[in-house]
């Protein structure tokens, strides 16, 4: 699965810091043969305080308007002080003459996969595609009741692989949805947090307890309440009324959990018909009711968004961003045409990452959430330079270097050292080119 035009040496040699020069970062460890095998993660800053200096970094300081149009972006040169894993100073002075030369690459906020399946791949061992399977999701269900055994023996290599693929996009953090039923147990969440703690020095996560195979359908309730306690931070669900046959039980079992161990919500809903309608309506009411879960409560999908008419979408967007419930997906999906840009007016937080990648359900992925920017941008004809910039916080999650009236917003000191050096000349230029990400630097270590 480890195919591509760069081998992972040429990668890290061409990468910014390798151009930097062995001699510019004292402590640092570069990677010989056994650290390549050992990963990404083998590139750190070794030094005592963990800080160090970049110089020569590219960052966003404004809009260039046309009357009132934004035609550019302004940008300028900076050096920015990272200590503890935090940026510490952002500034147009001489830099200290140990700093690392970022060759006036373009810094942005690190990317974030909101929405994956770490724990069940099949990246990194031998290439499968997809195979055609009747019986929509509950044959699905049937054959991961199948395969997943097999699957789980080297679980926890295959969620390091896929890991290191993100890594290489720039994505520093992810939130997995990790199967719970009665099948896996819980030794999907446990592989994947085995993997997790691996990499821990290059990569964070949040982990969602997911009924893959139904709340009732299956008699997962235990594992979801032993679950609940082992780790996660979201206690997810799927299609309560397709899989368990009732959207109240379900539902209802699934938010009281949440309540009793003072978890988020994030629940994959793919029916388009009355059902994920009322399911809709059915979580907003119960969220209102709860206004602890405000803010932290999320429909996955939510393809049914993308079947209401337009007064209709207009009024259940308005109701989600009132509720505070956000919709993370994968984009594009299909043929379906999500109301992104009608959640995001309504204050919807919409969140997207690559859902799975080279497995069962599906044999694509590129591990990029800047594509996913890229997509949307096409998808919705933000092809603008304020437009394009925009897209970006897809990509990051939220974070972008200016606000909508051009003001630099980020960084500043105290932000988490959590962010790309992008061969890019601005963030429009990154999304619309899917510009190359050179380096990639967590919690103030250097990944690569």
């Amino acid at each position: 699965m480890n195919r591509s035009t760069l081998s992972r040496k040429e990668f890290i040699r061409n990468s910014a810091w390798a151009l930097a020069g062995a001699t510019l970062i004292p402590g640092m460890l570069f990677a010989d043969e056994r650290e390549e095998r050992n990963g990404l993660n083998s590139l750190e800053v070794n030094n005592a305080d963990k800080s160090f200096t970049l110089k020569n970094v590219r960052l966003e300081t404004g809009f260039e308007y046309d009357g009132g149009d934004v035609v550019a972006t302004k940008t300028g040169i900076f050096s920015v002080e990272i200590v503890n894993g935090k940026i510490t100073k952002v500034s147009t002075g001489q830099p200290r003459a140990d700093a690392i030369d970022a060759k006036g690459m373009l810094m942005l906020p690190s990317f974030r996969d909101m929405h994956i399946h770490l724990d069940k791949t099949y990246y990194g061992d031998k290439w499968q595609a997809v195979r055609r399977r009747t019986g929509g999701v509950k044959g699905m269900i049937a054959l991961e009741q199948e395969i997943l055994p097999e699957m789980l023996k080297n679980s926890t290599y295959k969620a390091e692989k896929l890991i290191e693929l993100l890594q290489s996009k720039g994505t520093s953090f992810a939130r997995s949805h990790v199967n719970i039923e009665p099948t896996s147990k819980l030794d999907s969440l446990r592989h994947l947090q085995t993997a997790l703690d691996n990499k821990k020095k290059g990569f964070g996560a949040e982990l969602v307890a997911f009924p893959q195979h139904g709340v009732f359908y299956t008699d997962t309730a235990p594992y979801l309440k032993e679950a609940a306690q082992a780790g996660v931070d979201f206690i997810g669900g799927v299609d309560p009324f397709t899989v368990d046959g009732a959207i109240e039980k379900t539902m209802d079992f699934t938010i009281q959990l949440a309540l009793d161990h003072h978890k988020g919500i994030d629940i994959h809903l793919h029916e388009t018909g009355e059902s994920g309608l009322k399911t809709v309506e059915y979580l907003i009411n119960k969220v209102n009711e709860n206004p602890v879960l405000k803010g932290k409560t999320y429909l996955s999908h939510c393809f049914v968004l993308g079947k209401l008419d337009q007064a209709k979408q207009e009024e259940m967007a308005e109701r989600l961003g009132a509720a505070q419930i956000g919709i993370n997906s994968t984009i594009p999906f299909g043929g379906l045409i999500m109301p992104i840009p009608m959640l995001m007016k309504h204050q919807v937080k919409v969140m997207t990452g690559n859902d799975s990648i080279v497995d069962h359900w599906n044999t694509f992925g590129t591990g990029s959430v800047l594509y996913k920017a890229n997509m949307a941008a096409q998808l919705y004809g933000h092809n603008t330079e304020f437009g394009l910039s925009r897209m970006l916080g897809l990509a990051t999650a939220g974070p972008l270097p200016l606000d909508d009236r051009g003001q630099q917003q980020w960084p500043k000191a105290g932000d988490a050292a959590d962010f790309v050096l992008i061969d890019a000349s601005c963030s429009a230029e990154a999304v619309s080119r899917l510009s190359p990400v050179k380096s990639l630097i967590y919690q103030g270590n250097i990944v690569f």
